[in-house]
C-alpha cells in the first residue's frame, strides 16, 4: 500500500446514534473497524444542537438502545423527556461502557468514497490526507445533520450574531438582547419558549405556523421508574412490533366511532397528557389517514390556540392553514409565550423578508426589525442531504448524487443497487417513527448482511459482495409509495419528510410508513433468512 494508505474491514462515517450503534453490533465479529466524524467528539446531532431548550420529543425510557438490558435498568433518567446534555452524556456513557471510542477519530472529514472494482474495496479519502481501503463502507451520517441555510439577500452584512440552531455557539448570551427567530419547527418552538423570559425583545418570523401541543414534561417518580424496569421486556417487544415505536400501544379506534361528547373528552385527555406523537396515535387510528378526522383535530387545536393566546391578532398569525400532518411538535408553554409584551410575530406570508441589513431584518413593507441576534431555526436538508453532499461513487463511476437526482432510492433504507458493500444506517426509505429503534433495525439488517458475507467469504475464500438488485430497489420504492398513499404526511409538499423544504430538491416519499414492526419483519427475513432482493454473494 502507498504511504498514508491503511486497510480496514469496516469504515463507518458518523459517530451519532447510527455510527455508535453499528460499531456496537460489529464489535465482537473479529473485524477491524474505523469510525470518523467531522465533529470534535461523538454525539452527532446531539453534540451540535446545543441551543437553549433543545430536548427530545420521545419519552426517556425508549430514547436509548435496547440491546444492553442491564444498562436499560441502571442508567439514570429522571424526567419524561431528555434534554440535549443528557442525551449527549448517555451516548458518551454507552460508548465508554462498550469500549467503542478506540475505533473513533474526530475532526476528520470524508472527502470521497469510491468503489474499486478490481480489488473489491472502497477507497476512502480523508481531509487529513489519509486514504483507507475498506471492504465494507457504512455511512451513518444522520437524517437531520445537514443544516438548511436560507438564501436571504444581505445576510453576510448583518452586524449582529447570526446562528443556526444546528451549530449553536455555546458562548452566546442573549440576555437583554433583541432577538429574531426565523422558523417555527421543533427547534424554533423550543428556543422561542426558552429565551422569551430573559431577552429584551423576541420577534418570531413565521411563514408556516405549525400545530404545537404541550409535552407535559415532568419529573418521574421512583415508582414509575421501577415499573419501567420491571416491564422493559414487554415494552420493547411491543415497541418493536408497533407502528411508530414510541413505547405505547397505538389505537385501532377510528375517530368517528365515538360520540361527539366522548370525542372531545378524549381529545382533551390527549392534550393534557401531552406529547405530539401520542396525540396522533394513542386514542385514534385515523388522524393521519382520514382528512375529515384530521380536520376535527385541526379545529380542536385551533380552538386551543385562540383560547391560549390572548391577542387575537397574534393568535391568527399562529393558526396553521394546512392539515395536521407534519411530525407533531410538542413543548410546554409555547403559545403562552406570545402573551408576553416582549414577544411579537411577523407573518412572512403578509410581509416577506426583503433583505438582511446590518441593523437587522427589513420586510417588504419597509419595516426594519432591529436585532442583536438572528436565530436561524430553518431546519435541515434532511434524510439524504449529507449523503449527496460528499462524493460517493459506486460501480462504473456512478455518483450517488446523480443516481438520486430525482429522489433517493434504496432497498430497505440501507442498501443501494450498484453500490456494493455500502450500507446506510437509517437511510432514505427507512422506517418512520422513533429514530432509535429505527436505527437499531437498520443496524441489525446491516449486521446480518455482513455476517452472511463473512461466512460466505470464509467458506469459499472469495470476495463476498453484498449488493441489492435494481429490481428489489424498484420494488421497495413502490412499497414505500403504496404505504404513503394512505398517509396525510405525504400530502404536505413543503415538509422535510418529502424534501419540499429545500428549493430544487426532488419532492417525494422518503420513509416507509408501513410500520416499524412490518419493516423489521421484512428486513430481518431478507437479510437473515431468505437473502431476497440481493445479488448472489460471490
Amino acid at each position: 500500500m502507498k504511504p498514508q494508505e491503511q486497510q480496514v474491514d469496516v469504515f463507518i462515517v458518523g459517530a451519532g446514534f447510527g455510527g455508535i450503534g453499528q460499531a456496537y453490533a460489529l464489535r465482537n465479529l473479529g473485524l477491524s473497524i474505523k469510525i470518523i466524524d467531522s465533529l470534535p467528539d461523538l454525539g452527532g446531532t446531539w453534540l451540535t444542537n446545543t441551543y437553549p431548550g433543545a430536548l427530545s420529543d420521545t419519552e426517556s425510557f425508549v430514547y436509548r438502545f435496547s440491546w444492553d438490558k442491564e444498562d436499560l435498568q441502571t442508567y439514570p433518567w429522571n424526567r419524561r423527556y431528555l434534554r440535549q446534555p443528557e442525551i449527549l452524556e448517555y451516548l458518551r456513557h454507552f460508548a465508554k461502557r462498550h469500549d467503542l471510542r478506540k475505533y473513533m477519530e474526530f475532526n476528520v472529514e470524508m472527502q470521497s468514497a469510491v468503489w474499486k472494482e478490481e480489488s473489491h474495496v472502497w477507497e476512502i479519502k480523508l481531509s487529513t490526507g489519509q486514504t483507507f481501503r475498506a471492504r465494507y463502507f457504512i455511512p451513518a451520517m444522520g437524517s437531520l445533520s445537514k443544516p438548511n441555510l436560507p438564501d436571504i439577500p444581505g445576510i453576510s452584512m448583518f452586524k449582529g450574531i447570526a446562528a443556526h440552531t444546528s451549530h449553536w455557539p455555546n458562548d452566546l448570551d442573549m440576555t437583554n438582547k433583541r432577538v429574531g427567530v426565523l422558523g417555527c419547527g421543533a427547534s424554533g418552538v423550543q428556543i422561542i419558549t426558552k429565551i422569551a423570559p430573559y431577552v429584551e425583545s423576541l420577534t418570531a418570523f413565521i411563514r408556516h405556523p405549525q400545530y404545537t401541543l404541550p409535552n407535559n414534561d415532568r419529573m418521574v417518580t421512583p415508582e414509575y421508574r421501577a415499573w419501567v424496569n420491571e416491564n422493559y421486556d414487554t415494552i420493547w417487544k411491543q415497541l418493536q412490533n408497533s407502528l411508530i415505536g414510541f413505547g405505547y400501544v397505538e389505537s385501532n379506534r377510528p375517530l368517528f366511532s365515538v360520540d361527539p361528547a366522548r370525542l372531545q373528552q378524549l381529545l382533551e385527555d390527549l392534550w393534557n397528557n401531552g406529547n405530539g406523537m401520542r396525540f396522533m396515535v394513542e386514542h385514534f387510528c385515523d388522524i393521519t389517514t382520514n382528512e375529515k378526522a384530521n380536520e376535527v383535530v385541526c379545529d380542536f387545536l385551533r380552538k386551543k390556540i385562540y383560547e391560549t393566546v390572548k391577542d387575537p391578532k397574534k393568535a391568527a398569525k399562529l393558526i396553521p392553514n394546512e392539515i395536521c400532518a407534519r411530525r407533531p411538535i410538542s413543548n410546554d408553554g409555547y403559545y403562552e409565550t406570545y402573551n408576553r409584551d416582549n414577544v411579537s410575530i411577523v407573518d412572512l406570508k403578509e410581509t416577506p423578508i426583503a433583505e438582511i441589513i446590518p441593523e437587522g431584518v427589513r420586510t417588504e413593507d419597509g419595516t426594519v426589525h432591529k436585532l442583536d441576534v438572528l436565530v436561524l431555526a430553518t431546519g435541515f436538508d434532511a434524510v439524504e442531504g449529507n449523503l449527496v453532499r460528499v462524493n460517493i461513487v459506486g460501480r462504473d463511476g456512478r455518483e450517488l448524487k446523480d443516481v438520486w437526482a430525482t429522489g433517493p432510492k434504496t432497498y430497505l433504507g440501507s442498501f443501494v443497487a450498484e453500490f456494493p458493500n455500502m450500507f446506510i444506517v437509517n437511510g432514505p426509505k427507512g422506517a418512520f417513527g422513533n429514530v432509535v429503534p429505527a436505527v437499531e433495525a437498520s443496524v441489525e439488517f446491516i449486521t446480518h448482511a455482513i455476517q452472511r458475507a463473512e461466512e460466505a467469504r470464509e467458506r469459499h475464500g472469495s470476495h463476498a459482495i453484498v449488493e441489492a438488485t435494481q429490481e428489489s430497489a424498484d420494488e421497495w420504492d413502490q412499497v414505500c409509495e403504496d404505504a404513503a398513499k394512505g398517509s396525510l404526511f405525504n400530502k404536505l409538499k413543503t415538509s422535510w419528510f418529502t424534501g419540499g423544504n429545500i428549493p430544487g430538491k426532488a419532492v417525494g416519499v422518503r420513509a416507509y410508513f408501513g410500520g416499524l414492526g412490518s419493516y423489521r419483519a421484512i428486513g430481518t427475513s431478507a437479510t437473515k433468512d431468505t437473502w431476497k432482493g440481493f445479488e448472489p454473494l460471490f
